[in-house]
């Protein structure tokens, strides 16, 4: 059976995230056709993407991408039985008003859903600081099942470029996702023994 899986895009900055997360799942669509994504933007998305990877956000996702008040989109309701989403990246507006139950879009309504079915919903902020604000809302978020996975390379597998800390995010996402069958990153235990400093 095919994991369904809701890609949130935030105006957040962080959208090099979205597009490598989109990049991985669109391949493994293609050639492995164990997935089925949906893709929800907010109104501020299109812009940072063109900001920070270039392009048009539209052209450039390889699934189609549901109007932000396309309530007909499957997984706007919990009987669709979609399994999973991951808001990448997640502003601080988006996570405070999941953290609210305030569904406004087609983005926080999925995200609601999520929440409500008990299915799996990742939050990646990228943000700082972090004011008192947005910690009380990560924790609330928490609370209510989310996975709150910030924006925080990794470099313990030597990343040797930008992409390579962008991939170290991605995979972790992947990971919580139910997708962890993926060679994106090396993993801590295949990492080569090093002596102690």
């Amino acid at each position: 059976m095919k994991r369904k899986i809701v890609v949130g895009i935030t105006g957040a900055s962080g959208a090099p995230y979205a597009r490598e997360l989109l990049a991985y799942l669109h391949d493994r669509a293609r050639s492995r056709e164990d997935v089925e994504i949906g893709v929800c933007v907010s109104s501020t998305a299109p812009e940072v993407w063109r900001l920070e990877c270039g392009g048009d956000l539209r052209e450039g996702c390889p699934f189609p991408i549901r109007a932000a008040r396309d309530y007909g989109a499957p997984y706007a309701s919990g009987s669709a039985g979609w399994d999973a989403m991951a808001i990448v990246p997640c502003s601080m507006s988006t996570c405070a008003k999941v953290a609210h139950g305030i569904s406004d879009t087609l983005l926080t309504r999925a995200a609601d859903v999520m929440l409500k079915e008990r299915r799996t919903l990742v939050v990646v902020p990228r943000e700082t600081p972090l004011s008192l604000v947005h910690l009380e809302n990560l924790t609330a978020l928490a609370r209510a099942g989310t996975v709150v996975l910030p924006a925080s390379p990794a470099f313990y597998g030597g990343p040797a470029t930008v992409d390579d800390l962008v991939r170290t995010v991605v995979a972790r996402v992947l990971d919580h996702l139910g997708l962890a069958d993926h060679d994106l990153v090396r993993r801590w235990g295949d990492r080569p023994a090093t002596e102690a400093r």
